[in-house]
């Protein structure tokens, strides 16, 4: 995981994460902040430079990292940063964006683009079993989601793998937006079967039923 921004989002969740067993490269502009946030962490690789520096962002292998997330004070720099960090081959991106109609802008362009003032989709990534969501954007001015997410498990250790789509149980204000299997678009008629590994996007216009969708991707233990 490569983070942008050593501020408090940024080092709490490099903190979160090498407490976890993630390996974290964070890189800060600001020398002194870089070195507090080196001095305050154990095991995350610190640097002090731009992150919208290509020549930095290559030389640290961003195109092996599974997941750069742009967490500074600056919108701006955080999209030029995450879209730089995509096109030069990393996984995911993630972009912490304040301005609302700035997402709008990006959602396209970015993996997962996120308001401070619209925390649902920041709540969703710290519950979901990490490599499931794919994509999650606000839609509409945070009036709705669309999440992208894939299915793990089988019949017994799923609440979505072996269902129908007339049987699944979505909560309210949630719809099945589109099923890909295989790369395949599926069209979405009742009688088809959720299976393992099948990408789902589901929209919701209730943001307060974001935990029951949680639930819907939770795998058991015995699946592990």
């Amino acid at each position: 995981v490569f983070i942008a921004g050593a501020g408090n989002i940024g080092f709490t969740l490099a903190k979160k994460l090498e407490e976890g067993g993630y390996q974290v490269k964070l890189v800060e502009k600001d020398e002194v902040r870089a070195r507090q946030a080196s001095e305050r962490l154990n095991k995350t690789i610190v640097l002090h430079g731009d992150a919208a520096d290509e020549a930095l962002l290559s030389q640290e292998s961003i195109d092996a990292t599974q997941m750069f997330c742009a967490l500074t004070n600056e919108d701006e720099a955080n999209i030029l940063a995450a879209m730089l960090a995509k096109r030069l081959g990393a996984t995911r991106v993630m972009s912490l964006i304040n301005k609302t109609m700035y997402i709008e802008l990006v959602e396209s362009m970015l993996d997962i683009a996120i308001s401070p003032r619209l925390s649902t989709v920041s709540e969703l990534l710290l519950h979901v079993r990490r490599g499931d969501v794919v994509a999650a954007h606000t839609l509409r001015r945070g009036a709705a989601e669309a999440i992208e997410a894939i299915v793990h498990g089988d019949s017994k250790t799923s609440k979505l793998v072996g269902r129908t789509v007339k049987q699944l149980k979505l909560p309210p204000g949630a719809a099945l937006g589109a099923l890909m299997r295989n790369e395949q678009l599926i069209e979405i008629e009742d009688d088809v079967t959720i299976e393992d590994g099948d990408h789902v996007i589901i929209f919701m216009v209730d943001k307060a039923r974001i935990h029951d969708v949680e639930r819907l991707f939770e795998v058991s233990a015995t699946f592990f």
